[in-house]
């Protein structure tokens, strides 16, 4: 199997995932991380392009686990996540890292998080080393093992 076809067989298996826990996926923590990780995601090559704002605003208005919330809240904070990246990263990591960190202590919100960070990653077909590194990195914060992502 093609390397494109696992990419996409993985996001749909974690996408029924999200699915399935959608009803204990509803608080201010997980929203918050779930975006912190996008913006991560996004800037994770050093950049945030139009694209990767295209697929942010594409899973928000799709996803259903994020329906939970009113899209308009999750791209101002996507936003605003994307702005402490790209005006100083390292900064900016640091606050979005302890952002993504208040979920460390509910699995199901952590795994999630993650979960929408590799399907961020893999939206535009490559979930680049940048890409897998940040992810990984998020991992190890919310102390969940990354093998258990394939990362």
């Amino acid at each position: 199997m093609a390397l494109w076809d696992r990419l996409k067989e993985s996001a749909t298996t974690m996408q029924g995932q999200l699915l399935a826990k959608k009803n204990d996926l509803k608080s201010g923590a997980f929203r918050d991380a779930s975006m912190a990780m996008c913006a991560l995601v996004a800037a994770a090559d050093g950049s945030i392009d139009a694209s990767e704002r295209q697929r942010v605003a594409a899973l928000i208005a799709t996803n259903d686990v994020l329906r939970n919330f009113p899209a308009d809240d999750l791209q101002a904070r996507f936003n605003d996540y994307c702005q402490k990246l790209t005006t100083d990263f390292a900064f900016g990591k640091v606050s979005v890292m302890q952002t993504i960190g208040k979920v460390h202590k509910k699995p199901t919100e952590a795994r999630a998080v993650i979960q929408i960070g590799i399907v961020i990653g893999g939206a535009d077909g490559d979930f680049d080393k940048s890409e897998q590194a940040v992810v990984r990195e998020v991992c190890f914060a919310l102390g969940v093992n990354p093998a258990e992502f394939d990362l």
